[in-house]
């Protein structure tokens, strides 16, 4: 693979272009990433709105159907059902780890065996996750473990 990098003339806008033979699942998963980088969810911490990038959030949970963007020192509230950023957020590096959680798998710092087949991560602000049984195994095989 060729990567070519070449800064734009004065007044042209970004552009990234992609030569491919076949689209493979890396190449989607790069490319949904990248176009993450603009989108930002809408978030509420009590009568303030904000935009939130994907990327700052740590994981998603749902608790007495509220749903909740847990970033590294501060949490907001989303009016988005958990089921709608898990659509929204397809393709990108969040996956859902169990009924009511979903977790950016690039703040993972590391995992450890839990009970009953669970799996415990410690993310990048030291916070822990669950990982449910039912989902350790996509999990792992986004992880490449």
């Amino acid at each position: 693979m060729k990567i070519i990098i070449e800064e734009p003339n004065t007044g042209e806008e970004d552009i990234i272009i992609v030569k491919c033979r076949h689209m493979t699942p890396e190449l989607l998963r790069a490319i949904n990433i990248i176009k993450m980088q603009e989108q930002a969810l809408i978030a509420y911490v009590g009568n303030e709105i904000y935009r939130v990038s994907p990327r700052d959030i740590y994981y998603i949970e749902t608790v007495d159907n509220k749903t909740f963007l847990y970033c590294e020192k501060k949490v907001y509230e989303s009016k988005t059902k958990l089921y709608e950023l898990l659509e929204t957020l397809s393709g990108s590096n969040f996956l859902r780890v169990s009924k009511s959680v979903i977790m950016n798998l690039s703040k993972i710092k590391s995992l450890a065996p839990a009970l009953s087949g669970r799996l415990e991560a410690v993310l990048m602000n030291n916070e822990k996750v669950i990982i449910s049984r039912q989902y350790v195994g996509e999990l792992k095989k986004k992880l490449g473990i």
